[in-house]
């Protein structure tokens, strides 16, 4: 008898965890330094290369323009937001589960362009932001 009582015990508490199921869970990816934002507030003409390199990081792409100035190329995608839900639940009497399963994410790609003159000081930067 006592058996059969932590059978029982067993099965509901299989059937409970079940019900529960893998509820919703959500992951945030954190937001790196580079922002257009960042960019418009904190980016301005007259800055040292090396306050740039503070603010924003490491370039992606550092290339030279006609006059052998620098030119610094933030290229990023990435996603901001991924939502994921699923479920589960198994039956008392018809053993077996059922899960269903979603999600979405959002993609941005950022464009930040920094130009600097002889000195290693911003002379003109310019940035554009797209969400797909």
């Amino acid at each position: 008898m006592r058996d059969v009582r932590r059978g029982l015990v067993l099965v509901g508490l299989c059937v409970v965890m079940g019900w529960t199921g893998c509820g919703g869970k959500q992951a945030e990816i954190k937001e790196d330094r580079l922002s257009v934002g960042r960019v418009q507030g904190e980016v301005n003409v007259g800055m040292s290369a090396a306050q740039v390199a503070e603010l924003l990081g490491s370039p992606n792409i550092v290339t030279t323009d006609d006059r052998r100035r620098e030119v610094w190329i933030y290229d990023k995608v990435s996603t901001d937001r991924v939502d994921t839900a699923s479920s589960s639940y198994a039956g008392l009497i018809i053993l077996g589960t059922n899960s269903s399963d979603r999600s979405s994410s959002q993609r941005q790609r950022t464009l930040t362009i920094i130009k600097y003159d002889e000195e290693k000081k911003v002379r003109d930067f310019a940035y554009n932001s797209t969400q797909f």
